[in-house]
């Protein structure tokens, strides 16, 4: 992921670091804060798929655009792209977007998806050949043999970013839902590994797995905050 935002455009001055744990301190300080994003991956169990049905129902498709948006969200039209997206959605959005490089493909896909409206701007994302030239650069990069087509859908897991936007609220964004949802207000000078934020979020998710006895816990997590000097 640190290679995709490089060659994306994001400045070195962040970087991506594997999260080991959400409430041991001493796994946590290697990590700068403030954390500005995380990037999770979850399994689709029963629990997480019967409670994103239920809250889809009642949502209607996304109709935001423009610069009063809290974020910028993409709707998901790119086949096995979710790791991709999903590092957009952090890259973009809240202050780590104070981070990219002026003439970037990431400043490019930011300027050009303010203006549009869902469909349209999922669809310039999808035509845009240098976020896919960067996509596909890294897509076999990593020590694991990366899965088929079929053996990702069989696995069932989903990329999420969780963000803090610059109104503190924290956003869950995944380009799979019809939109992006508010998940409410990280407390002033708390960041997306609080204690609040994560209570907001990941946490959420993993307690309502542990809860209705679920034992798939194939949760995996970085977070995106400033390199260390």
């Amino acid at each position: 992921m640190n290679t995709l935002a490089k060659r994306l455009g994001l400045s070195e001055d962040l970087q991506f670091y594997d999260v080991y744990s959400l409430d041991d301190p001493d796994l946590l300080q290697h990590i700068p804060r403030p954390a500005y994003a995380l990037l999770v991956i979850i399994p689709l169990t029963d629990t997480w798929k019967e409670a994103r049905q239920s809250e889809d129902s009642g949502m209607t498709d996304y109709t935001g655009y423009g610069d009063k948006e809290p974020v910028i969200w993409f709707k998901q039209t790119i086949g096995h792209a979710c790791g991709s997206i999903g590092l957009v959605h952090c890259a973009i959005n809240g202050r780590a977007s104070k981070y990219i490089l002026p003439g970037s493909t990431l400043e490019k896909i930011r300027h050009d998806a303010l203006p549009l409206a869902m469909e349209d701007r999922a669809q310039m994302l999808y035509d845009s050949e240098a976020f896919e030239v960067a996509h596909q650069s890294v897509a076999n990069m990593g020590d694991t043999v990366a899965p088929s087509n079929e053996e990702g859908d069989r696995l069932g897991q989903h990329f999420v970013a969780f963000v803090k936007s610059d109104d503190g609220h924290l956003w869950e964004l995944e380009g799979s839902r019809k939109g992006p949802i508010d998940r409410g207000v990280v407390a002033e000078g708390e960041d997306v590994l609080s204690r609040g934020a994560l209570d907001l979020g990941l946490g959420r998710i993993i307690n309502e797995e542990i809860n209705a006895g679920g034992q798939d816990l194939r949760f995996s997590c970085i977070a995106l905050a400033p390199k260390t000097k």
